[in-house]
């Protein structure tokens, strides 16, 4: 540049004349143009602040908090989530509490008519088809505490304070939703084991209904023991948290390991068992169909009828089981670079979590229990239906109708009048 600037000015003593106005032109240009190559090289241009700090939708925790020191988010010790406040806006969480809601009602009436269908015709179901009225039973367990969080509010669920619920043992309310929902959701999902191992030892081992009744004691330890440990041992452990998005208490929330112990890995070992014993009970069942049309007899309409009814159910359930699991093991893989992007807004490219996925979960996790009564949806049940209101209107209408006739007929007669003996003898002839 100095030697650039010397040619320049050099040119301009030489060249003098007509070219002395663009010689004096070029020299300041050069002196500007060196001026500002200074200030670039001399002075920094200050950086943006890319520090991460504790920011909403999450608070700092003050020592006086009952989880100071033993929170942390995105590696950002003392920072929890703000009860009732979550990754998307008031309006969106509005209406998660609506779609949770809704799908929560239906389920329960839904599996609550199952339920009282069994009742009314208990001889009706038997084994291979009786677990699915347990499974029924146990959504409805699981509705009612999704309906608990609807009446009670987020901010007596799955909140302490004005922080959600952070792996502890929970008020009365939190810890009866967590029962509700988790244990009874584990309950359901071994149920469907069940279900899928008495078809395949009605199909594939020729077991009859009083042969598989009598392993039922078996079948009622095994879906009712093994959620039970697991629910005490969270309990002991206190690892039941909040959801900051739906408002429950559950398990899993704020640890990936916990989900993966308690929640992930069952699910999975769960759904991998029911389909094995489902897909051998199908093989039997077309094998029986088989040798039935090579005998030459042509009447499978009942059998093949059964294999759709078997089949429709096992899509029903496999399907949503499977989208939990995917929904859940994507919030557990992304929920660390959520936390990163909104207390690091330096941060390149940010993430944010897709609306969809969460309403779709919450959805599967109820379809299963709506469509239970898939398998009562026939005319034996309106049958049934009709014979239990009948005995029960038309016992009222016979209990009435009979005190009404008991009444007339014990009315007392009115007294007859009895004859005087003057009159007696009067009215009898003399004899002479």
């Amino acid at each position: 540049m100095v030697f650039f600037s010397t040619l320049i000015i050099s040119s301009g003593i030489i060249y003098s004349g007509k070219f002395a106005v663009i010689t004096s032109f070029l020299c300041c240009y050069n002196q500007v143009f060196s001026a500002f190559l200074l200030i670039a090289v001399y002075i920094r241009v200050p950086e943006l602040d890319c520090t991460c700090t504790c920011q909403s939708p999450f608070r700092r925790l003050d020592e006086g908090s009952n989880y100071y020191n033993s929170v942390s988010t995105a590696g950002m010790p003392n920072c929890a989530m703000r009860c009732g406040s979550n990754y998307f806006s008031k309006e969106a969480h509005n209406f998660t509490v609506f779609w949770i809601g809704s799908w929560s009602i239906l389920c329960c009436v839904s599996t609550l008519l199952t339920v009282i269908t069994f009742l009314i015709d208990m001889e009706r179901f038997v084994y291979p088809e009786r677990p699915i009225i347990f499974l029924s039973a146990c959504y409805l367990m699981v509705s009612v505490g999704y309906i608990i969080r609807l009446i009670a509010g987020n901010e007596a669920v799955g909140c302490d304070g004005d922080v959600v619920h952070y792996e502890s043992t929970g008020p009365a309310l939190c810890t009866t939703v967590f029962l509700l929902i988790y244990f009874f959701g584990m309950a359901a999902c071994l149920w469907w084991v069940i279900v899928s191992l008495t078809w395949f030892m009605a199909a594939g081992l020729k077991w009859g209904s009083e042969a598989i009744a009598s392993y039922s004691q078996y079948f009622h330890l095994v879906a009712w023991l093994i959620p039970s440990i697991k629910s005490i041992t969270i309990l002991a452990t206190s690892r039941v948290d909040g959801d900051p998005i739906s408002g429950i208490c559950y398990v899993g929330n704020s640890n990936a390991t916990t989900l993966w112990g308690f929640v992930l890995a069952p699910l999975f070992l769960y759904l991998v068992l029911g389909l094995s014993f489902l897909l051998a009970g199908f093989v039997s069942l077309f094998r029986i169909r088989d040798t039935i049309k090579q005998q030459g007899e042509q009447k499978t309409e009942k059998l093949e009828k059964l294999m759709i009814k078997i089949g429709v159910f096992s899509i029903l359930y496999t399907v949503p089981a499977a989208i939990v699991i995917a929904c859940n093991l994507y919030e557990q893989h992304f929920k660390h670079e959520w936390d990163e992007s909104i207390l690091c807004p330096c941060k390149a490219n940010p993430k944010k979590p897709d609306y969809s996925v969460f309403m779709l979960k919450f959805f599967m996790c109820h379809i299963v229990g709506i469509t239970s009564g898939f398998w009562i949806w026939s005319s034996k049940t309106i049958t049934a239906w009709r014979s239990f209101c009948g005995k029960i209107f038309c016992k009222n209408s016979c209990d009435s109708n009979h005190d009404k006739y008991l009444t007339v007929s014990y009315r007392r007669a009115p007294p007859v009048p009895t004859p005087s003996t003057k009159s007696l003898c009067a009215s009898t002839p003399s004899q002479v």
